[in-house]
């Protein structure tokens, strides 16, 4: 929702855009975890620091909430029979009631291929069955006939779930904006320190930066943790194709709200602290659950200036692609105006951008404010 102060500012996708150096975006992680830089950008002149200072500025009694979905190996390489290559980014694993055999098998993704099969064709997944992979039948579009996404079936050798296929054959899923092929480094920091529930195809960026050191030190100044699951789906780097904000029709989401994590957060409002939310992908969650009273579900929500928040006060996120929804949602945030002089403070000072870069924390302000 809107107030009347926000409301009459009109904004474009081009406003969302800026000038980024390439040898800026990170291609690798930093050294360590919380040796990446933090700017502090509650306030303008920000001040500069190093992530591990984050427990320093926050309170005792503040709750940091935490996405803690985990990234699958969701990048598949594979084969028509007639030899033709192709590649599959699953995007998720359909539960029993959303598969048209009632199994746990299928899967819906992304299908890079010269000429997209006819449905029940099957295709050669890392060498396909006889070659030690496994195959996958082509079921169509997903959810429907226009769907830009694709539904198929998988069989491994002795009946392997969907993530256990991905686990043995699949590649880390990297953004676009990374040029190397994935490592045993990427194995390993493309993953929070906490991931618990499998499914994501992009991590939460901003968890990225928590090591054991820092929730140390979080738990030592009486910072509260709570979690949330949102599996992070590829739609998080589609750009957008129209200049009229209105016009963008956002990707779904599959997230869930733990009970302990609902009450964690009355339980913050009650003694005054404040909601801390880790990454975009949490304030998607949160807020959407604070308008749909649904703990569980589906979400496509799009936060854009004039959104009235109802749960987060601070948020700790990394730097994002120019015209990017993520753009307009810490826009929504902080503030349009505070933002891109952040960013063009952080551009100046070589702060590190997306995935594998520098972190900053956000405060909100009040609607009239944006």
């Amino acid at each position: 929702m809107s107030s009347p102060a926000s409301a009459a500012r009109t904004f474009t996708v081009a406003d969302f855009d800026f000038s980024l150096p390439d040898d800026l975006i990170a291609q690798h992680p930093a050294a360590e975890r919380s040796a990446s830089r933090l700017l502090d950008g509650r306030a303008l002149p920000p001040e500069d620091r190093i992530f591990r200072e984050l427990p320093d500025l926050l309170n005792a009694g503040d709750l940091l909430v935490f996405n803690d979905t985990q990234v699958v190996k969701a990048r598949l390489f594979g084969e028509k029979h007639s030899g033709g290559k192709l590649e599959l980014l699953i995007e998720r694993v359909l539960l029993p009631h959303e598969a048209l055999d009632g199994s746990a098998q299928e899967v819906v993704g992304h299908l890079r291929v010269s000429k997209k099969p006819q449905p029940g064709g099957r295709l050669l997944m890392a060498g396909g069955l006889q070659g030690g992979g496994f195959d996958a039948e082509f079921l169509g579009r997903w959810p429907d006939e226009q769907g830009q996404l694709f539904r198929l079936r998988l069989q491994g050798p002795t009946g392997e779930t969907p993530y256990e296929l991905m686990t043995r054959h699949g590649h880390v899923p990297l953004p676009p904006y990374i040029t190397h092929t994935d490592d045993a480094e990427d194995e390993r920091r493309y993953q929070t320190v906490f991931a618990r529930v499998p499914g994501a195809v992009a991590a939460p960026t901003a968890a990225l930066h928590f090591d054991e050191g820092v929730l140390a030190a979080l738990d030592a100044r009486g910072v509260q943790r709570a979690n949330v699951t949102l599996h992070v789906g590829a739609g998080t780097f589609a750009p957008m194709k129209t200049e009229r904000i209105e016009e963008h029709v956002m990707h779904h989401e599959r997230y869930a709200i733990p009970a302990e994590t609902v009450q964690a957060i009355a339980d913050c409002r009650a003694r005054g602290g404040r909601v801390v939310a880790v990454g975009t992908t949490t304030v998607r969650t949160l807020e959407s659950w604070a308008r749909s009273g649904d703990t569980t579900g589906d979400t496509n929500i799009f936060i854009t200036p004039g959104f009235d928040f109802r749960v987060v006060d601070l948020l700790v996120t990394n730097f994002h692609l120019p015209k990017s929804t993520l753009m307009m949602l810490v826009s929504a945030f902080a503030g349009f105006d505070p933002v891109m002089a952040l960013y063009q403070h952080a551009i100046a000072q070589r702060y590190r951008f997306f995935s594998y870069g520098d972190a900053m924390l956000l405060e909100r302000l009040p609607s009239s404010q944006i």
